[in-house]
């Protein structure tokens, strides 16, 4: 391995200009979480695409749809970026500039920065010159991240608020997870090092989320890349190889502070939000293999504790490969208001809403299902308690069965419409869900309702992936190009 520049050695850190900011001049985003609710509608999304793993020669590309229901393009593709490289596996994006930059005039949310899981490139997508037809702005090379941090696989990417950008890694450049941590990108996307202290990098990586008020940030653990790149293996999780941690780090000077070992109720927790209000010291985790939301929350005394708040208990099932599925908690986010949490079950195959006014007693107020392995037609049966069998409905839209299971999710700023595309991981759909290889993705928007809680799909909206040009492509997150509640976070 080359060696690694010295500015690993020196900790790379982070100004806050948190305070400063939010009241002086007008950047992007909005001042408070209510405030963004009141925003415009989406009429254009982000999605990333891929080819990687599906045997298919092609780049990955981001698709810009259409969703303004008074155009005549709605629910249609209308623009196609693809990477100028082969095997990315494009995952996650986020923002230059959000909401934590919100005090600064001179702060434009204007890149998209996708981070590619297995070639450790990192896109710079710039949106504002034609945000319906973005163009690539910059490639960040891998060899330039190992050489002077020693990280691959990035993951999530987070603006600051000093105006650098924060990508999780989750391991080294062959795959171990003891190399992963934290990587910081100037304003420029110039690399400048790692953002935690040296010796204080976490066991496994994942997710993050940070709340300035309570000079805090947790990430969470999937597992060592050279395990899951091969596909899951229960195996694995037996070796160690997968995480059940949550690691806290003070805010902004990246050292661990603390470890919280969600124990067997908490295996391979990944997607982590807090609340949206800055001022709250609680958020949740969703627990993948153990198909648990787990809630964290601050002690008096500054430490922090965790609890199961919901907990999808497995199905038993015939024909699968094992005797219980977990319903495999992929996805979730939380209303810009706190008010509502929403999850998916990938496995399973069913969209949940839950009401969070008490955070520490959510209701569930809304569940809908978008596919699954148990649904009608399935080869799976799920077996009830009094030993009969079944399977559950999922419906038609537009004439076509819905494949796969619900994945990614994205909320409008209302909260009244959320996006579900069913791609999790190429390796790991043609595992589970070999029929997204030769169909490819899909991309659904369900109808919320915010009084009294409720689901239910939009029959109107159904964007195919299947009959993209190149050939049917998997479809994975999601982003508005003012921001949203999985991009933004408030200082």
């Amino acid at each position: 391995m080359a060696s690694v520049d010295v500015t690993v050695a020196e900790h790379a850190f982070v100004e806050e200009k948190q305070s400063a900011g939010c009241c002086n001049g007008k950047g992007p985003g909005y001042a408070t979480p209510l405030e963004a609710m009141s925003g415009p509608r989406e009429s254009l999304i982000y999605v990333t695409c891929v080819y990687s793993g599906t045997g298919r020669e092609k780049p990955d590309y981001l698709a810009t749809v259409d969703v303004d229901p008074k155009s005549p393009t709605y629910s249609k593709v209308i623009h196609r970026l693809p990477m100028p490289n082969l095997g990315d596996e494009l995952h996650h994006s986020g923002w230059n500039a959000c909401s934590s930059c919100h005090g600064d005039a001179s702060a434009d949310r204007r890149f998209l920065v996708l981070p590619s899981l297995l070639s450790g490139r990192i896109y710079v997508i710039d949106t504002k010159k034609d945000p319906r037809a973005p163009s690539l702005h910059k490639v960040v090379e891998p060899e330039d991240i190992v050489m002077k941090t020693g990280l691959a696989y990035p993951h999530t990417s987070h603006c600051l608020a000093s105006g650098d950008i924060m990508v999780s890694c989750l391991g080294d450049k062959d795959g171990n997870a003891e190399g992963n941590g934290f990587l910081l990108l100037d304003s420029e996307f110039n690399v400048k090092g790692r953002w935690e202290k040296p010796g204080h990098s976490p066991s496994f990586g994942y997710d993050y989320w940070y709340q300035p008020r309570h000079k805090t940030m947790i990430s969470s653990s999937w597992g060592a890349p050279f395990a899951f790149t091969q596909g899951f293996n229960l195996q694995h999780v037996s070796d160690g190889l997968y995480g059940r941690h949550l690691y806290v780090y003070s805010w902004p000077d990246g050292e661990l502070k603390q470890t919280l070992d969600l124990g067997n109720t908490g295996l391979i927790p990944l997607e982590i939000r807090f609340l949206h209000d800055p001022s709250k010291d609680t958020g949740y985790v969703g627990c993948a293999l153990t198909s648990n939301m787990v809630r964290f929350l601050k002690n008096p005394d500054g430490s922090w504790i965790h609890e199961v708040a919901i907990s999808v208990k497995p199905l038993k099932v015939e024909n699968w490969i094992l005797p219980e599925m977990p319903g495999l908690i992929t996805d979730f986010l939380i209303s810009l208001d706190d008010r509502f949490l929403y999850f998916v079950n990938w496995l399973h195959g069913d969209i949940r809403q839950y009401n969070i006014e008490d955070p520490k007693n959510p209701v569930l107020t809304g569940q809908v299902w978008a596919g699954g392995l148990v649904r009608k037609g399935s080869p799976v049966l799920a077996v009830a308690e009094d030993g009969t069998t079944y399977q559950v409905d999922v419906p038609e839209i537009q004439g076509k069965q819905l494949r796969g299971g619900p994945q990614m999710i994205q909320l409008s700023l209302d909260g009244k419409r959320l996006y579900v595309t069913n791609s999790l991981f190429s390796v790991w759909d043609r595992q589970f869900y070999p029929q997204l290889m030769d169909k490819g993705s899909h991309m659904l928007q369900i109808d919320v309702d915010t009084e009294k809680g409720g689901l239910k799909i939009n029959p109107n909206f159904f964007v195919d992936f299947e009959s993209e040009p190149d050939g049917p492509s998997l479809a994975h997150e999601m982003r508005y190009p003012g921001g949203d509640c999985t991009s933004d976070i408030w200082v």
